[in-house]
């Protein structure tokens, strides 16, 4: 009989899988590697974990108001976000917030001055805030961390002095209109909802899609090399922390929409809430790497974890303590990740 001779592909076909293999995970490499990755897969998880955990969770009415709940300290997030893009930090932001509410409701109450002009000005001094804040950390080379604390301190005096200590009532419909609801199907949304939603929009497309948030990635990775490329790096950061005051402003608008009041002891801990949406969110607090559409994400992180545990009766206590924690975690991930790359 005449010898049959095979042919050995087995060589080959190995070698293609493997290549496949190599394809595969180089792709999920990537995948994983996109800012807002992370952020989402947290939320998703947190929201899957408290729909088993309580049946409440999982309405619309309850979905609506964890968006209520972190509205103005995800607007904080916005204006944090674009300071933080630049290797700073604003530790004064909720005590402008604060400042800007009682500036706008005791002018539009007992001040005899027209609601929208009112608001306007509230608008102003809290980007006069920013500004100051950016004119220090750029003039006079003063740490971002000192100079915002500082600030602080001071629109928490003033607010304080400015209001009495006394709590604003009785405000016209127009300070109070964001807070107002229209049906979405069978779920009442706000309108200050909605305008944080395009905040976060707005700012998505000018960090993404113009030179100027270009600009803002490129100071906070190297201000130097950005400098030498012709960026005027003062200007940019006097400008960002303008901004993101008057986004403050904005904050403290939706604040008073959802509250109703002008009240002095508001936004104590907001600066704190709006830097971990920021942390959460995949944001590097070293500058110069970051999605704000991830901040959104840390933003929601933060309100379904407190709103899911108080579903569940745990204490609120711990709620913060969780939190503490991933904001401890999302730093310590944030870190190896940035010896990685070095």
């Amino acid at each position: 009989m005449p010898e049959t001779t095979s042919t050995d592909t087995s060589g080959p076909a190995v070698a293609d899988r493997a290549g496949r293999g190599r394809d595969v995970t180089a792709a999920v490499a990537r995948f994983a590697a996109v800012p807002t990755v992370g952020p989402l897969a947290a939320l998703v998880i947190a929201c899957l974990y408290f729909s088993l955990s309580t049946d409440r969770f999982l309405t619309g009415g309850n979905l609506s108001l964890v968006v209520q709940q972190v509205m103005e300290v995800g607007t904080l997030a916005v204006g944090q976000t674009i300071v933080i893009l630049t290797a700073g930090i604003d530790l004064s932001n909720g005590a402008v917030m604060a400042l800007g509410t009682i500036v706008m409701t005791r002018l539009a109450v007992g001040g005899d001055v027209p609601a929208p002009l009112a608001i306007v000005i509230g608008v102003v001094v809290c980007a006069a805030f920013g500004a100051v804040n950016g004119g220090l950390v750029t003039m006079a080379r003063l740490p971002a961390f000192i100079v915002t604390l500082g600030t602080l301190n001071i629109a928490f005096a003033l607010t304080h002095i400015y209001s009495h200590e006394q709590t604003v009532t009785g405000l016209p419909k127009a300070l109070t209109a964001l807070g107002q609801t229209f049906p979405l199907g069978n779920t009442d949304v706000t309108y200050g909802s909605v305008v944080m939603l395009a905040l976060f929009a707005v700012a998505w497309y000018v960090l993404r899609y113009t030179a100027a948030g270009r600009h803002v990635y490129a100071v906070g990775d190297n201000p130097e090399a950005a400098r030498l490329t012709g960026v005027s790096t003062r200007r940019l950061l006097i400008t960002v922390y303008t901004v993101a005051g008057a986004v403050y402003g904005l904050a403290g608008l939706l604040l008073v929409g959802r509250t109703a009041v002008g009240d002095p002891q508001a936004g104590q801990t907001d600066n704190l809430d709006s830097i971990t949406a920021v942390v959460l969110g995949g944001v590097s607090l070293f500058g110069g790497r970051g999605s704000i559409v991830g901040v959104l994400f840390g933003a929601l992180i933060v309100g379904v974890i407190r709103n899911g545990l108080q579903l569940m009766g745990v204490a609120s206590i711990y709620q913060v303590l969780i939190t503490g924690i991933l904001v401890i975690l999302a730093v310590g991930v944030d870190r190896l990740a940035r010896r990685r790359r070095q």
